[in-house]
């Protein structure tokens, strides 16, 4: 009885000390997954300390605590993440997902999958490059943006008219 529980304490032991990593396409996938579900406790491992977005001429870097308000902003508009196609490249991944929201319906290319390539440091992504958003209508979007944009300024000069009077 002794040596039996000696073993299984040695194998546990054994097997809690197998440190396994997440491939880099596994740590892509439940990065894609965290999302979805606006998850960022599960969001915030699989991220290094440092992350950079980048999106055409944008780009965004940022800490732990700046990624979440990022994270946030992103949740108020129930985005959805699908992944469609994954592969890896020269250590770094390859992906295209469908994105789905609030925002994108307003701005008129909702759903609209794009393509990302994503770096990794120490194991954890570090960069996520937007490639291209092959079905994106990005004059519909402009057009959308700019009515926003005119619609808001209207709001905060009647706002400020009213509040002098």
């Amino acid at each position: 009885m002794k040596n039996t529980f000696l073993i299984l304490f040695l194998l546990y032991f054994l097997m809690g000390c197998n440190d396994q990593k997440l491939t880099h396409q596994e740590t892509v996938t439940k990065y894609y997954n965290a999302r979805d579900e606006a998850n960022y406790n599960e969001l915030k491992t699989l991220i290094n300390d440092s992350i950079t977005i980048t999106a055409g001429d944008y780009i965004m870097p940022y800490a732990q605590d700046s990624f979440y308000e990022e994270f946030k902003w992103d949740s108020v508009f129930r985005t959805s993440y699908k992944i469609v196609e994954l592969e890896e490249k020269n250590n770094q991944v390859i992906i295209s997902v469908t994105l789905k929201s609030a925002r994108l319906k307003f701005l008129k290319n909702n759903p609209m999958t794009c393509q990302y390539k994503i770096s990794f440091n120490s194991g954890k992504i570090s960069k996520i490059e937007e490639l291209e958003c092959k079905d994106a209508d990005w004059t519909i979007w402009k057009k959308e943006v700019d009515s926003l944009v005119s619609w808001i300024k209207k709001i905060i000069r009647n706002l400020m008219v009213s509040l002098m009077i």
